[in-house]
This record gives structure tokens, C-alpha cells and sequence, in this order.
């Protein structure tokens, strides 16, 4: 009965996962683009006090930029968008694949090896160093250090 269950719910996850709803409205939930291409007529054309065009130049320069930066977007979504996350799709595989496979088994496998020379370094240490360190220290603990102030 645990067994089923658990595959069960192994099911759903796996089904959560791949069919998950898309929001259509918040397309950028965890605003990962909200300062880098959020770009306004505003942010790249701007005429400082004095050096003023027309009205009607800035009204139509303002619905030209507005309206090309958008239907240049929707274009070129259209016609890359899919390519391109086939592309992100199968890099971050990829990525995710040597990271599983590969990265993280060798890390695992450099600190197994490592702890077993970090012992052998240790033992010798205590075994040569430390005599010698307390010797050395037993050696210099009658030293006396005067500080003589001569007027």
C-alpha cells in the first residue's frame, strides 16, 4: 500500500512539473527582468531645456519608437522565440545533466580522497611537528623579555 502511494504521488509530481499553468498575465513573476530591459522613449530619447523640437516632431517620434520597439518584439518573438527556448531548453539540460552526472560525483569523489590524505597530513604533523613545536617551546619558555627605559 506505501509503495503505491508513494508511486502515486512520484506521478503527480513528475505531472505537476511538465504541465504546469502558465500565468498570462504576470509573465515575469520573479522579476528577473524588471530593471535591465525595461526600456521607456524616456530612458533613450530625451531634449533638455532649450534645445526643444517641434511638438508634433515629439508626438510622432514618441509613437513611432513606442510602437516599432513593440512590434519588433512581438516579430522577432514570433519568428526565434520557440527556436530559442528549444536552445535554453537544451543548454540548460545539458547543464543540468553534467552538474547531476558529472560535477557533482567528482566533488563527492575529491572529498572522499581528500579526507583520506587530510589524515595522513594530521598523523604526521602530530607525529613530527608537535614534539618539535613543544620542545622548541619548552626551549624558549625561559626567556625573559626586560623593556628598560634608560632616561
Amino acid at each position: 500500500m506505501m509503495a503505491e502511494e508513494h508511486t502515486d504521488l512520484e506521478a503527480q509530481i513528475v505531472k505537476d512539473i511538465h504541465f504546469k499553468e502558465i500565468d498570462l498575465v504576470n509573465r515575469d513573476p520573479k522579476n528577473i527582468n524588471e530593471d535591465i530591459v525595461k526600456v521607456d522613449f524616456e530612458d533613450v530619447i530625451a531634449e533638455p531645456v532649450g534645445t526643444y523640437s517641434f511638438d508634433g516632431v515629439w508626438k510622432v517620434s514618441y509613437t513611432t519608437f513606442t510602437v516599432s520597439k513593440y512590434w519588433c518584439y512581438r516579430l522577432l518573438s514570433t519568428l526565434l522565440g520557440v527556436p530559442l527556448a528549444l536552445l535554453w531548453g537544451f543548454l540548460f539540460a545539458c547543464i543540468s545533466f553534467c552538474h547531476i552526472w558529472a560535477v557533482v560525483p567528482c566533488i563527492k569523489s575529491y572529498l572522499i580522497e581528500i579526507q583520506c590524505i587530510s589524515h595522513i597530513y594530521s598523523l604526521c604533523i602530530r607525529t613530527f611537528c608537535n614534539p618539535l613545536f613543544a620542545a622548541l617551546g619548552q626551549m624558549c619558555s625561559s626567556i625573559k623579555v626586560m623593556l628598560r627605559k634608560e632616561v
